[in-house]
């Protein structure tokens, strides 16, 4: 695995190495030792998966306050995503600024997103799947998000969203 800090402390984008033969490829996608090498979470006690079936579907910004805030490391198993995260955590030099890479099942990224950090992607393709590593139980009353057209954080998604749920449109605007 190859693991590069984004320009957003904390933030990693981590790159898995598959060996292909006849049969296919294997790559390791976590690996307990390279994590702590670099002082990065390695308890996850939750795995999860959500498939979104129209291209252009926008999901998030979500994050777990405080008490109940997560590391997470996430990867597009199926189709291809954009992947954002947001840094609001206050005492950053980076606060209420904004990354977003490219997911996807061929180009075998991940991206390790720290405590303090909203997430939301939008699918590049139809039936996207992305798989998510957190490490916080998910807590229903520290659920939080902020809006994906937040004009503070200015991101620049690749489409008008063709899908995104009443509760992602209702987050709140913060104005950093």
């Amino acid at each position: 695995m190859h693991f590069t800090e984004t320009e957003l402390s904390g933030a990693w984008l981590i790159e898995t190495r598959p060996h292909a033969d006849e049969r296919g490829s294997f790559a390791r996608t976590f690996c307990a030792q390279e994590f702590i090498e670099r002082g990065l979470e390695t308890r996850f006690v939750q795995h999860s998966s959500s498939r979104s079936l129209k291209m252009h579907t926008l999901r998030g910004m979500h994050f777990q306050t405080t008490a109940y805030a997560e590391v997470k490391v996430v990867s597009c198993t199926k189709g291809a995503i954009w992947d954002v995260i947001i840094d609001l955590r206050k005492d950053s030099t980076n606060y209420g600024h904004y990354a977003g890479f490219e997911l996807s099942e061929g180009n075998n990224r991940q991206i390790y997103i720290p405590k303090g950090f909203a997430h939301g992607f939008q699918t590049l393709s139809d039936n996207a799947v992305v798989s998510y590593l957190i490490s916080e139980f998910y807590y229903p009353p520290a659920a939080s998000g902020v809006r994906f057209d937040d004009p503070a954080f200015a991101i620049d998604w690749p489409a008008l969203p063709s899908v995104i749920s009443d509760k992602d449109l209702s987050w709140p605007l913060i104005g950093v």
